[in-house]
């Protein structure tokens, strides 16, 4: 049955989708475009709206859990997004296909911590032991470590749905993650791009916005399944085009 929209005040999935498509796109073409840390503020300022799209996509990740019918159907159909999305984003970036070559970080795109993050969810609402519950969940965060904002993603999503109606725990939750991922990222990347993952921050006001409704129409899903690794071959074309088969970030060849 389609979804009625009663047009509530606010911002609805597709509408923040659309803006998280947006930012993806502008960041990725930014990486390849100026490639390395020593930038123009202009492009740290553009980093920064980039920022926008890992919050928004956790968040409806954490949604689609509550929401889903089917949490084994769609378990599958993210871990095969992140799959076809592995080859896509290494090809972008000009990083190994084969992980770990070439050390730990971004070895693989934010679908495969987004796929176990879903899983982890699963084992968070599950009847296991609270010491099983725990055990699992951090050797999930190591499995997903090598992928794009890494275990970060995972309790990203956690925070967002173990602290569902209550905006302000998300967004505290959000917050102390991020710092995790910043300090971590200062401490073994780079000082000034580890204090632009702070830019996540810049979603809340958006989700706070969030009016709960769908969107018309069902075609932003299965848009997005298609645009991420298509708009991703698109920027690794831009790579080649402008310097070659060597890698743009942490992680490249």
């Amino acid at each position: 049955m389609e979804e009625i929209t009663l047009n509530k005040p606010g911002i609805n999935r597709n509408q923040l989708k659309l803006i998280a498509i947006f930012a993806m796109t502008l960041d990725h073409i930014l990486c390849v475009v100026w490639p390395g840390y020593n930038l123009p503020v202009f492009v740290y300022l553009l980093h920064a709206v980039g920022r926008l799209t890992a919050p928004i996509m956790c968040f409806f990740v954490a949604e689609g859990y509550h929401y889903t019918h089917d949490v084994k159907k769609y378990a599958v159909r993210l871990f095969l997004f992140a799959l076809i999305s592995h080859f896509a984003y290494n090809f972008a970036f000009g990083i190994p296909f084969i992980p770990l070559k070439t050390g730990i970080f971004n070895q693989t795109s934010i679908m495969w911590a987004l796929a176990w993050g879903l899983v982890t969810l699963v084992i968070q609402n599950s009847t296991l032991a609270k010491w099983k519950k725990i055990t699992a969940t951090v050797v999930i965060c190591i499995i997903a470590f090598p992928s794009d904002w890494s275990s970060i993603a995972i309790m990203f999503i956690v925070g967002f749905a173990s602290n569902r109606g209550n905006f302000k725990k998300q967004s505290t939750s959000l917050i102390f993650y991020a710092a995790l991922y910043s300090i971590v990222y200062m401490i073994f990347i780079n000082v000034w791009y580890g204090l632009l993952q702070m830019s996540v921050v810049l979603a809340l006001p958006l989700l706070y916005r969030y009016n709960g409704e769908k969107g018309r129409g069902n075609w932003m899903k299965w848009f997005f399944y298609l645009y991420y690794p298509l708009h991703l071959f698109l920027v690794g074309l831009l790579r080649l085009y402008l310097h070659g088969n060597v890698g743009v970030m942490v992680g490249g060849q």
